[in-house]
Order: C-alpha cells, then structure tokens, then sequence
C-alpha cells in the first residue's frame, strides 16, 4: 500500500509517498520515507507523531492512502499570543 509521510518546518515542507506492506505501522511508514536521516535533529521526545491530523503512536497500524504527520513543540501557546496582541492595540 501507499502513503504518505510529511514533515513541516518555516522554510520548506518534507513530503514523501512510500510503499509501504499492508501490514505496516507508523513507525514503518517513517522508516522507509527516510525522514529520520533527512532530519536527525527530530526529538521523538519533544514531537508528537499523527495520522491525518490525530496524535497517534508509532505502533499504530495503517492503512492505504494514510497521511503519516510529524508535529513539532508549539513555539507560542495561542492563547497568550491572543492575549498579547489584544493588549498591544
């Protein structure tokens, strides 16, 4: 089966369609894009890993057609910056 991995920074975006074996798990599905080797700077600890737009676990099984997404830390928590910006004006 197919999927896809994909990979979000400010400057560029990963995105990277991979065969996969029908019974393969997230974790599979980053293996084989070669996201890991592409950014070592990926804390496993610090992201979160999800499957169109819900968290999920590296063992969780796929399906085909699955969007495999890599989040990184928010750098701002929304509701301060909101805060912030309506205190500014």
């Amino acid at each position: 089966m197919e999927v896809t991995v994909v990979y979000a920074l400010p400057e560029h975006q990963f995105i990277q369609k991979v065969k996969v074996a029908d019974t393969a798990l997230v974790a599979d599905a980053l293996t084989a894009s070669g996201v890991l080797e592409a950014y070592p700077e990926i804390d496993w600890a610090q992201m979160a890993i999800g499957v169109w737009g819900r968290v999920r676990s590296l063992t969780t099984p796929l399906h085909s057609g699955d969007r495999v997404e890599i989040y990184r830390p928010r750098q701002v928590d929304p509701k301060a910056q909101r805060r912030a910006r309506l205190k500014s004006s």
